[in-house]
């Protein structure tokens, strides 16, 4: 803007002010006897050329638009010759604000026509006092366009002054308000002549400025918008409203200096809007967006119901309370009846400092509550009435969920219990009924949200159900000390918080929902996995063992990898560890098929490679199962093609290891003397892919070698290849002094050291043994009938040097029936050998390759019955095949005192 323009806009004198418009003196013909300079420039005629003349040499006679000449003739009293008529007339000619003045046209020097407005003064004295040449009246004039911005300048300064919804005051140099308009009379509910010369700090005195980097005071902002001269604009202050006491108010607030003509300052000048609604609007979005971020973190019902207080308290009431369904807590679905049918748990429960309100739902400390169980009853020890017992851990080595700890025969058993943030350590949370007639009992009754002054009760509402109540409560009386309410909150909810509510309610129902759908799968999970993974390793005498596992799905806690450790036939152990693709419920119970399978091949006392092959058909036969079966889509790919597996067999006796593997890596085997190694064990195709046979290595152990099985999640990792992890694993089991348990927690803190990794991660440590010379016996007899007898004098004999008379007689019958099958029905050389160990073994070899098999003989049958007899006199027996032919084997239970 040109400092004209500024010059000009600053004028605020009107342009038919004499000082400033075209003014002409006319006599009382109306001859123009006087000219001034801003007639001579708006039409072109100097004074000399301008005197003496008729006004109509320069302005139409009649206004545009105007009455018919003999009227306005009449009306004025002045001659239709005579010109312009001496009184102001009506001509209703443009926009209302131009009533009240004529409009002519003029005529300029240059030959231009004008549209100009005028207005008429008469001079005192009558018309008989001005004879010719005599003034009789003055006429200004002025451009239309020019009087039009003129008098919208002015409808501004009026609106401003009487219709504007902003605040506008001034204050002089001292200040101490002068002026203000309509909008602030409003606010300070009195006339400003009530009010003028008081100061700001005296009109609002509390308040404060709230936007940082600016005085806090009005006085202080004031003194720096006159003493720097620079305008501040948009500055929010809190209050108390003079003509709204009790409610804190906020304003956007602009300062500027005021200066005269001359630029001497004399006042400051204050915008002020109420921006309280908006600013309350926005504090409502932010809580929501602060809910959003902050509600539902965890998968858990009592933190969801705690984060929700939390957000609430203190923006947006004083106590806020959490009723839960126990259905919800417990996983089960959303509660669906009458508010008698609903059973609710107080979950979370919080009050700013001081605002604790009274609470209809708990009774006296006194008060017996039916909901409680008696302390004394026999329902003590129990969580609750509905709440299900939290089930105990699941057996040494089974976290929940977590890494799988085990029970080690060289330090007794070890185990981790549920997580400390399960529901059954966190029960019971205090039960809660609400009387008749009571908000909470009516929005249980009608599902819906229920207001009552200061309380709003908001249910939990999602999936057609209801999972329980939120009470936001404003604390409308005076708090516990008797201090009456702040007076920034109000004490009751308008339809914007009622919404709010609403919608607080609404995402902490979806959170709420979610966790006790995640509570009700992983509860399902954790079972399944219980059922699926080893309870309990049982000691062997072949071998010690140590385990851990870790499941790379944290939100289930379960995976596809699996481990096993399987007592077999002769002392013998079988070993296995796989790892199915995929994680979670799925590739969870695919391994629980596998794992059954293979427990099921390995009683038959099949080897490893040919265990491993009828494996790998039973995985590639095709599903049967159409893929609607239960009604729904099912996921169409087959997590068993592609799983792993790698199982070995340990006979202590003689100290053999045999083993094969499906794709998986090779076990580490560490010497007594600490030297580890990695056996170069022919690798077979993973389960399902057929194409190629499997091939079995054997070797022997040492007595105290370590034998070290685990999937590939133990030694792969993002950050890492699996020869950094084989490395890794090898120097860490190659320390001989650590117990397999500390081996264990070393190898998975420095393979795994955040206790989770993208895979499933399993780890089964073995420690060889070997059987005493004197507790095994071994014979070789000759395929004749002579040798029956011979093999029941050799079993009496060992037996009572061993001190187990007790079993004489029935190891007899059995060695005998045996014997002489392998006699009459098998070829020579034969075997006798008996064990003992924590149960007896009576084994008798041949090299025949039939298995007899159990029946009922009929009564008129000669034979049969011998295989039977046995049966019934010992704990198990099956036949084991070996490549020079069988061997069948009994066990039978030893005496109580020679147990173990």
């Amino acid at each position: 803007m040109s400092a004209a323009n500024t010059a000009e806009s600053a004028d605020f004198r009107g342009p038919l002010d004499i000082t400033r418009a075209a003014t002409v003196v006319l006599d009382a013909e109306s001859t123009v006897i006087g000219w001034s300079p801003a007639a001579a420039e708006l039409l072109g005629y100097e004074p000399a050329e301008a005197l003496g003349r008729p006004l109509s040499a320069f302005l139409s006679v009649h206004p545009v638009g105007g009455t018919p000449p003999a009227a306005a003739a009449e009306a004025s009293g002045v001659s239709e010759a005579s010109g312009v008529s001496g009184a102001p007339a009506s001509t209703g000619i443009g926009p209302p604000s131009l009533v009240g003045n004529e409009i002519h046209v003029a005529h300029a020097r240059d030959g231009r026509e004008l549209l100009v407005a005028t207005a008429t003064c008469l001079l005192p004295g009558g018309a008989a006092d001005h004879g010719p040449g005599a003034p009789d009246r003055i006429l200004v004039a002025a451009e239309v366009g020019e009087l039009r911005h003129w008098e919208s300048r002015l409808a501004l300064l009026q609106g401003l002054a009487t219709q504007s919804p902003v605040g506008l005051a001034i204050y002089d140099t001292d200040l101490r308000l002068t002026w203000c308009n309509t909008a602030y009379e409003r606010e300070i509910g009195q006339p400003l002549a009530a009010f003028r010369g008081m100061r700001a700090d005296e009109l609002y005195g509390g308040g404060s400025f709230v936007t940082p980097g600016y005085p806090q005071t009005l006085d202080g902002v004031m003194h720096q918008v006159l003493d720097t001269g620079e305008p501040v604009l948009d500055l929010n202050f809190r209050a108390e409203q003079p003509s709204d006491p009790g409610r804190d108010h906020l304003w956007s607030c602009a300062y500027y200096r005021l200066e005269d003509a001359h630029g001497h300052v004399f006042g400051v000048c204050e915008d002020a809007f109420d921006v309280t609604d908006r600013y309350r609007v926005q504090e409502r979005l932010a809580l929501l967006v602060e809910a959003g971020r902050r509600i539902g973190t965890v998968l858990d019902v009592a933190t969801t119901a705690e984060e929700i207080a939390e957000v609430a308290v203190p923006d947006f009431a004083a106590t806020v309370r959490v009723d839960v369904t126990r259905a919800a807590m417990t996983g089960e679905t959303a509660a669906v009846g009458s508010a008698a049918d609903m059973s609710l748990l107080r979950v979370a429960d919080r009050s700013e400092p001081g605002a604790a309100t009274p609470d209809p739902a708990l009774r006296d400390p006194g008060a017996p509550d039916p909901a409680v169980p008696d302390p004394g009853g026999p329902d003590q020890e129990g969580p609750g009435p509905g709440l299900p017992e939290e089930p105990g851990p699941p057996g040494p080595g089974v976290a929940d969920p977590g890494p799988l700890d085990s029970a080690d025969a060289e330090g007794g058993p070890r185990g981790v219990s549920g997580s400390a943030n399960s529901i059954g350590d966190r029960h019971p949370y205090p039960p809660v009924v609400y009387p008749p007639g009571s908000p909470q009992h009516r929005s249980l009754s009608s599902g819906g949200l229920v207001l009552d002054e200061g309380t709003l009760v908001v249910p939990l509402r999602a999936g057609g159900g209801i999972l329980g109540l939120v009470t936001f409560d404003r604390c409308a009386g005076p708090d516990a000390s008797g201090r009456p309410p702040t007076p920034d909150r109000a004490t009751t909810f308008d339809n914007g918080e009622v919404a709010l509510a609403d919608e607080l309610a609404a995402r902490a129902a979806v959170c709420i929902d979610n966790a006790r759908r995640y509570t009700r799968e992983r509860t399902a999970s954790l079972a399944l996995q219980r059922q699926l993974l080893p309870h309990h390793l049982p000691p062997q005498s072949a071998v010690r063992t140590a385990y851990r596992y870790l499941p790379a799905d944290d939100v289930t806690g379960v995976g596809g990898d699996w481990f096993d450790v399987i007592p077999l036939s002769g002392t013998r152990v079988g070993l296995v560890v796989g790892d199915v693709v995929g994680h979670g419920l799925q590739a969870a119970a695919t391994m629980g098929r596998l794992r059954t399978s293979v427990r099921a091949f390995a009683q038959l006392d099949m080897p490893p490679d040919e265990l491993l092959t009828r494996l790998d058909d039973l995985v590639g036969q095709p599903a049967e199962e159409p893929p609607d079966a239960y009604g729904g889509a099912v996921e169409t790919y087959d997590v068993t093609t592609g799983a792993t597996c790698l199982y070995a067999v340990y006979d202590p006796v003689s100290r053999r290891c045999v083993m094969a593997r499906a794709g998986h890596l090779p076990p580490a085997v560490v010497a007594p003397d600490g030297a580890v190694s990695f056996p170069d064990l022919p690798a077979g195709p993973p389960l399902g892919l057929g194409g190629l046979p499997f091939e079995s290595m054997e070797f022997e152990l040492p007595v105290g070698s370590l034998l070290a099985l685990f999937t590939d999640g133990l030694v792969e990792a993002r950050d890492h290849d699996i020869g950094h992890g084989l490395d890794t694993l090898g120097r860490v089991l190659g320390d001989r002094s650590a117990s397999l348990e500390e081996l264990c927690d070393r190898a998975v803190s420095e393979l795994v050291p955040g206790g989770t990794s993208a895979d499933d991660t399993a780890l089964l440590l073995v420690r060889t043994r070997e059987l005493d010379a004197e507790r095994v016996a071994h014979w070789e007899l000759s395929a004749e009938a002579v040798s029956v007898g011979r093999a029941r004098e050799l079993a009496t004999g060992q037996l009572e040097a061993w001190g187990l008379e007790e079993l004489v007689f029935a190891t007899q019958l059995v060695v005998s029936e045996l014997v002489t099958n392998a006699v009459r029905y098998a070829g020579g050389p034969l075997g006798l050998r008996l064990i003992r160990d924590r149960t007896l073994v009576c084994e008798v070899a041949d090299t025949g390759h039939t298995s007899p098999h159990l029946r009922h003989s009929a009564e008129d049958d000669e034979g049969g019955r011998g295989l039977f007899i046995v049966a019934q006199l010992v704990q198990r027996w099956g036949t084991r095949y070996t490549p020079t032919g069988k061997t069948i084997w009994t066990e039978q239970a030893l005496p109580p005192a020679d147990e173990g």
